[in-house]
């Protein structure tokens, strides 16, 4: 099913469009392609678009429901997927490039983003993504039933992050491949919250894998499935986990078409390009932070230190002038 490279080369090469596309890329990059075209590597499918397509919510909607009963930990069906809302929070230029976001079937809605970029994903900012699906939901639900509308009709919402570099807070959990965020009481008091968030730092695991090369159960078997691109390892996960067998065909179909497959490759480029500059400007931005707060206390302490100094003169002047007036008696 797979063809080699000399035969996808051939076929770019024999047309001008995807000569030109091709070309265009670094040399790094065109061999990344050619690899995972040719089968010498997997797909990550933290890539937005081969996320998206072997995880469609509309045209297979049971994968994306396997995976999020394996994260939730509850049976869960994806009913259908919801519009993508312009006015959500967050700037366009957000370093987080995948935003599925599905109901369940129990109501509930889920939203599943990926991070590619190890920017600082900080709680403040998860909770904001939090707040506008849940906002979303009240509008659409409180727009439905009208003057039947109550607080009650509202269902938990889950932002699902998963993070191909994560920050280095998660660092000091290394072990630890799921991070859930519940609003629980300190009294032991049981409501109905309904803001969920659940962080997944994929690096970490793979680091793991790499280090141990077990997979052990379902979830792994995802994690490896989602950021694993040594065929090494994609063989073991299908032998063990023979689910994923179909997936795989689905994607290596895929990359028959080449022409798909460029686009969808080239796209990635240009978001990946997109985010590392914005990343580095954000960087900048907050060494310039850190150099601004660090001069600021700088002049502070030269200011007390001023100040320490022009009371001792006024002291020394004192007692000067107070030497002055005991001269003048004797």
């Amino acid at each position: 099913m797979i063809r080699s490279r000399s035969q996808i080369l051939a076929e770019i090469k024999s047309r001008s469009e995807l000569s030109t596309i091709f070309e265009k890329w670094p040399t790094d990059q065109q061999e990344r392609f050619l690899d995972i075209c040719s089968g010498a590597r997997g797909c990550k499918l933290l890539y937005d678009s081969y996320f998206k397509e072997i995880l469609n919510p509309e045209t297979t909607p049971d994968r994306l429901s396997e995976l999020l009963s394996i994260i939730l930990k509850r049976k869960v069906k994806v009913k259908y997927p919801l519009p993508n809302d312009n006015s959500r929070i967050g700037d366009e230029l957000s370093l987080v490039i995948t935003d599925i976001v599905v109901e369940l079937e129990d109501g509930s809605i889920a939203n599943i983003e990926i991070q590619k970029i190890g920017l600082t994903f900080t709680g403040e900012r998860a909770s904001c993504y939090t707040a506008d699906l849940l906002l979303r939901q009240y509008k659409r639900v409180r727009d439905e039933r009208k003057e039947k509308f109550s607080y009650k009709d509202i269902c938990p919402v889950y932002t699902i992050v998963f993070m191909e570099k994560s920050p280095a807070e998660f660092k000091k959990f290394i072990d630890v491949f799921i991070h859930t965020f519940t609003a629980e009481s300190d009294s032991g008091l049981k409501l109905n919250m309904l803001q969920n968030i659940i962080f997944i730092p994929v690096d970490n695991y793979l680091d793991k894998l790499h280090n141990k090369g077990k997979i052990d159960g379902e979830f792994e078997a995802w994690l490896t499935f989602l950021g694993c691109d040594d065929p090494e390892y994609i063989i073991r996960l299908i032998k063990e986990y023979p689910y994923f067998k179909s997936l795989y065909q689905d994607l290596y179909n895929m990359c028959l078409n080449v022409e798909r497959v460029m686009g969808m490759f080239s796209e990635e480029l240009r978001i990946m390009d997109r985010n590392t500059v914005k990343y580095m400007i954000d960087e900048l931005q907050d060494e310039l932070d850190d150099t601004k707060a660090a001069l600021d206390s700088a002049n502070a302490a030269i200011a007390d230190k001023d100040a320490e100094i022009a009371d001792k003169d006024a002291m020394i002047a004192k007692l000067l002038a107070e030497n002055e007036e005991l001269k003048k008696k004797k």
